[in-house]
């Protein structure tokens, strides 16, 4: 009994009060501009420029869980688009009401599935035709244009532009994409020696392709290998493998010499400190390229040029590290175990985490230190 409860329970993972507010202030925007520039809230049956309850679903689609393949523009777009013209087929052929509407969502199922496009909405757009014989009548074909296509093509536009402003990613990431850095090489965590038939095939095998998209689905599987060489870390703490013999910088420290700090101690990561050794920030080789770059882009200098002149600037006026060093970014204590470490360094973004007690820097753990804790690991397991 109490499986069956838990059963009828919710499925969902539990979400942050952020996503779902996230949600919501997108569905009202996305369907408050679609009302006021493009289809109005009382029904048109002149143009068809009108708002129809099924971009309500859409919309829950598109703005709360974009990931979804079923929220895809292809299948948002084509889904209702064929479903329009599948219900107004059927309501300009049948006249039982009620046969009329079922036949309409169960062609539009089919069509959509076979379309690639299924979007649950979609079921509905085929019903409201079916259900509307006055508008069908009206408009004809045309309802699949205005307002099925056209409204559902600017809510897909809006969701883009919303997802961009608010930290996601919509359309999703295709397989092939390039990584991060431009290269056809999937990020690290991505690199899970399957290839895209492969998650294909699982996908179709456990009968998921509705549900996930190839690149998450990668993207999962390499999180989960990810999580599960942390368990196989033992109980190492940062403590235990961060560097203690720290070279330092202040805020004032011109960049010619960051730049010489980096190539005489060959760092990709130099911290940045105040008083009593209080953290303040740090600054990565990184970050001195991306400067570099940013002046030969601003001059119209070389690259290597616009570098020479950064680091020989006039003392004057020179650049400091307070100019350039990032105040962001992950950050751990003495008792940080590796295990979490690990994924804040896997994406790339960062070279290394310092390590802080009580606001005083007492150590930093780079990739390399990461890299050699993990291999005297794996060699100890292999040993026992």
């Amino acid at each position: 009994m109490t499986s069956l409860f838990r059963a009828l329970g919710p499925a969902v993972a539990g979400t942050s009060m952020v996503e779902a507010i996230r949600a919501g202030v997108g569905a009202l925007v996305g369907l408050g501009v679609t009302g006021l520039f493009l289809l109005s809230p009382a029904v048109d049956l002149t143009l068809g420029l009108y708002l129809i309850a099924p971009f309500g679903a859409s919309s829950v689609l598109l703005f709360a869980v974009p990931n979804s393949p079923l929220a895809q523009p292809w299948s948002a777009v084509v889904g209702n688009t064929f479903a329009a013209l599948v219900g107004v087929a059927v309501c300009l052929l049948i006249t039982d009401p009620v046969l009329r509407i079922a036949l309409s969502v169960g062609l539009a199922i089919a069509v959509t599935i076979l379309c690639r496009a299924v979007h649950p909405p979609a079921g509905a757009v085929a019903m409201t035709a079916a259900m509307s014989p006055e508008a069908v009548e009206r408009l004809g074909f045309w309802f699949a244009l205005a307002p099925v296509a056209a409204g559902t093509v600017l809510l897909v536009v809006l969701a883009a532009l919303y997802a961009r402003l608010t930290g996601r990613r919509y359309p999703f990431r295709q397989f092939e994409e390039p990584g991060r850095h431009g290269t056809e090489d999937p990020d690290p965590v991505n690199r899970i020696g399957l290839s895209e038939d492969e998650l294909t095939d699982l996908l179709g095998r456990y009968r998921q392709s509705f549900n996930l998209g190839v690149e998450d689905l990668a993207r999962l599987i390499g999180a989960a290998e990810m999580q599960a060489a942390t368990h196989r870390t033992g109980p190492l703490l940062a403590t235990d493998i961060m560097s203690r013999n720290l070279v330092t910088i202040d805020p004032d420290t011109p960049l010619s010499e960051v730049a010489d700090l980096f190539r005489r101690h060959r760092f990709t990561a130099l911290p940045v400190t105040g008083s009593e050794e209080r953290y303040l920030g740090v600054i990565f080789q990184m970050h001195l390229i991306a400067r570099a770059r940013e002046d030969a882009l601003r001059l119209n200098h070389g690259y290597l040029a616009a570098l020479r002149r950064l680091l020989d600037r006039d003392r004057a006026q020179p650049v400091r590290a307070l100019d350039i060093m990032s105040v962001a970014g992950p950050r751990a204590i003495p008792t940080t175990p590796v295990a979490v470490l690990l994924p804040m360094m896997a994406d790339g973004d960062v070279d290394a985490v310092p390590v802080l007690d009580r606001g005083r820097i007492v150590g930093i753990v780079t990739r390399t230190d990461l890299i050699a804790a993990l291999a005297r690991s794996s060699l100890q397991g292999g040993a026992a």
